[in-house]
């Protein structure tokens, strides 16, 4: 294996990554049990398969075939043509429910990796090129750019609601409140949610292990997370989250003033029933 490394290592060898962030998480264990696999994955921990054979891969893998999959619905395939990728959904489709409608999913990206010993290093937002093969590399570039897509997600979400909270601020510029109180305690779930999966289910903030032992790998991260702007990206939907959660603090103050106007409405009616009927008690009351 080792010469084959090296006989390898004298042309340049080229990886191709696919990333795709799916609709929801994925239950790794879940898949696992399906799959036939008896470990049990951290939700930190990613899930490398071949993904013709559905079966895990060795450590020392080199040039092959591998579809990563992330607890957040991050998905990276390599060195996998469409047909492969479609197989495999497929196929995965009736374990997981979330790999269903994968082909309409506009949140994918693609990458390079060269390994080309007589070149220069390189690292941009397309493409990287490395003197010497690491597996940390594959690992790496996997882990980014499946954040990537999975904040592309988040993004879209993040704007959807506010294009829909524009809407009921301008209706309040009329004077109408036009927010009912379910609609506004989904839409604060859906925000709240936004923090919560960027933050400790996308792993925004988390370095790879290997980055602390391994000072190339810790540069290709580094550069790579730059280049993909994860932590601005991140900072961004948690100041658009917070901003929303503040709007619908108000709305929701506006909604609790409503319904206490309301009440103080029907009592003061009750009252004034109460009196009328006394009133007409006394004036029709026998002599």
């Amino acid at each position: 294996m080792k010469a084959m490394k090296e006989e390898r290592g004298t042309k340049p060898v080229r990886f191709d990554f696919a990333a795709y962030a799916l609709p929801g998480e994925l239950d790794l264990n879940n898949l696992a049990a399906g799959f036939g696999i008896t470990r049990r994955y951290r939700w930190e921990e990613p899930m490398v398969l071949c993904p013709i054979h559905l079966k895990p891969l060795p450590t020392d893998r080199y040039e092959t075939t591998q579809v990563y999959l992330y607890y957040f619905g991050g998905i990276v395939f390599i060195n996998c043509p469409e047909e492969i990728i479609s197989n495999f959904f497929l196929r995965v489709e009736s374990i997981s429910h979330e790999m269903r409608g994968h082909r309409n999913t506009p949140f994918r990206d693609n990458y390079s990796l060269e390994i080309d010993a007589e070149a220069k290093p390189s690292i941009t937002n397309d493409s990287s090129i490395m003197p010497t093969y690491d597996p940390a590399f594959i690992d790496i570039i996997c882990f980014v750019i499946a954040k990537s897509v999975a904040l592309e997600r988040i993004e879209e979400k993040v704007d959807t609601v506010l294009d829909e909270m524009e809407g009921f601020i301008g209706l309040l510029g009329l004077g109408k409140l036009g927010i009912p109180d379910k609609k506004l305690a989904k839409l604060a779930s859906t925000i709240l949610g936004f923090k919560y999966r960027s933050l400790a289910h996308i792993m925004v903030l988390d370095k790879p292990d290997v980055t602390w032992d391994n000072l190339e790998a810790d540069r290709l991260y580094q550069t790579m997370a730059n280049l993909f702007e994860l932590n601005q990206r991140y900072s961004e939907i948690r100041h658009k989250s917070e901003t929303l959660m503040d709007i619908a603090e108000v709305f929701s103050s506006l909604s609790h003033a409503r319904r206490a106007a309301r009440l103080e409405l029907a009592i003061i009616i009750l009252i004034l029933i109460e009196i009328i009927l006394y009133i007409f008690e006394i004036l029709w009351k026998p002599a």
